[in-house]
């Protein structure tokens, strides 16, 4: 089939282009660079690849993109790391729900007067910001408080825009919501502020390559944002590319919304002292410190998983031991190449 994904040369979305060119279907991006400038992916010059530089906002755009296309992966939206929802909590609401309308507007068009079979929308695991059972199931996001983070809130309303367009003109739908992705590839977003976490610039507010950096800068000990007790499942890029490929592909997926995530549950500290050892072996003894947290950094996330797995058979099953070690050295590379 033919699926148009907005937001291809993103994080999410360049394993994702990945994993359905993997699997032969033919795909169309569409991509403004805006977040890290203009890259090379490693998809670039597929022959059943096309990449479409271009504002996913442009509704007119989009319809013209969609005219051949059976598939539609909303994607695109403005994100970045913890510092990101403070710095942009305007933007964040503002962009990404312009962004959301201008993709559901040209999919209920291309529904209705072309071939365009679905919509597959990129959630986010923020809808469960303030969680109040776990772990959370799907459908627990319409039962607690609605998200603080205006990312969190917007979010949350796109998930109502597939709601909407289902039941006033029949759109069909399905809902991702990855957690913690965790990969290669990810860069200093542009527009990113400068902050310090000790001594060490952070990379992107994102747990992951800040930690890396700093461990492999030397700081000691090493400063974690908040207690370190917060609680997260972090998911490898290409599971949830897996599992966004099912939920466009698989029938079972048809109006439902799925978490997409690792079952296991892993501390910040437990995350940095993995890090750490990988980095240092054990000649050096793990040593840390706490700094104030961000407003938003939310304390326990932890996804019932078991519908993906009932419905579409999906599991995250990359181990985090296997994850740090494809991701370090990426990380080590872009810290030297003055990337991150």
């Amino acid at each position: 089939m033919k699926i148009l994904v907005t937001g291809a040369a993103g994080f999410i979305g360049t394993y994702l282009v990945k994993e359905l060119l993997a699997y032969g279907h033919e795909v169309v991006g569409v991509d403004n660079y805006s977040k890290y400038g203009p890259i090379r992916q490693d998809c670039d010059g597929h022959p059943r690849y096309r990449l479409v530089v271009g504002d996913a906002k442009d509704t007119g755009l989009l319809k013209a993109v969609l005219a051949d296309c059976d598939q539609f992966v909303a994607g695109a939206a403005m994100i970045g790391g913890i510092s990101y929802f403070h710095t942009y909590a305007y933007d964040l609401l503002a962009e990404n729900e312009r962004l959301t309308a201008a993709a559901f507007d040209a999919a209920i068009h291309a529904y209705k007067t072309a071939q365009l079979r679905k919509v597959t929308l990129i959630s986010s695991s923020m809808v469960f910001e303030n969680a109040i059972t776990f772990p959370s199931k799907e459908g627990d996001q319409r039962n607690c408080p609605p998200p603080s983070s205006t990312y969190g809130f917007q979010k949350l309303a796109a998930e109502y825009f597939a709601q909407g367009a289902y039941e006033q003109h029949g759109l069909p739908f399905t809902i991702a919501r990855p957690f913690n992705c965790v990969g290669i590839g990810e860069r200093r977003a542009r527009g990113e502020d400068e902050i310090y976490s000790g001594n060490v610039k952070l990379a992107m507010s994102h747990v992951v390559p800040d930690l890396v950096q700093k461990v492999l800068k030397g700081q000691d000990p090493l400063h974690l944002l908040g207690t370190g007790n917060q609680v997260r499942h972090y998911t490898y890029g290409g599971d949830l590319a897996r599992g966004i490929r099912l939920c466009i592909e698989h029938p079972a997926a048809l109006n439902e919304d799925f978490n997409l995530s690792t079952p296991v549950s892993t501390t910040v500290v437990d995350l940095a002292e993995a890090i750490w050892a990988k980095i240092h072996g054990p000649a050096k003894p793990f040593r840390y410190t706490t700094d104030r947290a961000f407003r938003y950094d939310v304390q326990c996330r932890i996804p019932d998983v078991t519908k993906a797995k009932n419905l579409l058979g999906f599991e995250a099953d990359t181990s985090l031991d296997q994850i740090l070690d494809e991701v370090l050295p990426w990380i080590a590379e872009q810290v030297q190449l003055g990337v991150i």
